[in-house]
């Protein structure tokens, strides 16, 4: 637990004998041509079919019986790894559609601007979905001020569309890796399928950001990595996280974390935030369903303009 193991994923779990992972969140390369080190992503189609079958078999192995499994994939293997996951016995609760901003621009097409994030179970009626740690308040709250509305807010739809793509000239991408995932988007798949203390499993950790996101929200992590320069850029990142430290003031760093990532699901600033009174209200009504715990608007603004 909690390291980044360097090697060929098949192989290295292949040795586990027993479940281990309570969530598997995985993003192989998709075939087309990206500069990783250490793997061609340019194969026969047929080949690679057979790999993503032999990769997500071993994964189906070490998966516990009430764990959840996601896949992100590009369009040309999406339907692939759908059937592959139906012979695996695996059942699909989501086919999410991850849309970003910054996406590939195309001469002779439309452009690129989606990815497809296959979410699965190994038991449909036994299986961890924390909904209130996702919930964000809905448009009959935030605009019509319909007391009709659920006070716990509404589960996002299954298209994404609040994490852009990380791209080379971001402060956050990792610049010794081709290709990362926005760590938001990891807290969310973190935050509603897996509890503080399980272990979340990427078979291909590339960047690292799945274990970062792991640590920093209470979880176990293990990390597979092919390529030796990877796997020790990715135990650096690890190494130099601080955590989430309890501090004194309105809210805590692991309050403030959750407000951080309300705020990014919302789509809202601290200054649109500290600025509206009703959306300040609806701010800390939701931050109360995730944390269980009750604010008061002036609890917020302190850590608002901080963020600010």
């Amino acid at each position: 637990m909690d390291q980044v193991i360097c090697g060929e994923c098949i192989e290295v779990l292949s040795h586990i004998e027993r479940p281990i992972a309570d969530l598997i969140f995985a993003d192989p390369p998709f075939n087309i041509g990206y500069k990783y080190h250490g793997y061609n992503d340019k194969v026969p189609h047929d080949r690679y079919v057979e790999w993503t079958g032999r990769w997500m078999a071993a994964c189906k192995k070490v998966l516990k019986p009430y764990g959840s499994f996601y896949v992100a994939i590009g369009d040309e293997y999406a339907a692939n790894v759908k059937l592959i996951a139906d012979s695996l016995g695996l059942v699909m609760r989501n086919w999410i559609i991850w849309h970003y901003t910054f996406g590939q621009q195309m001469t002779r097409k439309f452009a690129r601007a989606h990815t497809h994030i296959l979410y699965f179970v190994n038991n449909p009626r036994n299986f961890v979905f924390n909904d209130l740690a996702i919930r964000i308040p809905s448009d009959r709250q935030l605009v019509y001020n319909d007391r009709r509305a659920n006070p716990l807010g509404r589960i996002p739809d299954d298209v994404w569309d609040g994490f852009p793509r990380i791209c080379g000239t971001f402060k956050t991408r990792q610049r010794w890796h081709p290709c990362q995932m926005p760590q938001r988007l990891l807290e969310r798949i973190i935050a509603v399928s897996s509890n503080p203390g399980d272990c979340v499993l990427d078979p291909f950790l590339g960047s690292g950001t799945t274990a970062v996101a792991a640590k920093l929200m209470g979880r176990r992590y293990i990390g597979i990595e092919i390529c030796q320069e990877y796997a020790q850029q990715a135990r650096r990142r690890l190494a130099s996280l601080t955590g989430y430290t309890r501090t004194a003031g309105p809210l805590d760093g692991l309050q403030r974390a959750e407000l951080e990532r309300l705020m990014a699901d919302m789509a809202v600033t601290p200054r649109q935030v500290m600025t509206d009174a009703h959306l300040l209200a609806c701010v800390a009504r939701q931050l109360g369903v995730r944390t269980g715990r009750t604010y008061r608007p002036q609890q917020l603004i302190e850590a608002l303009e901080a963020m600010a």
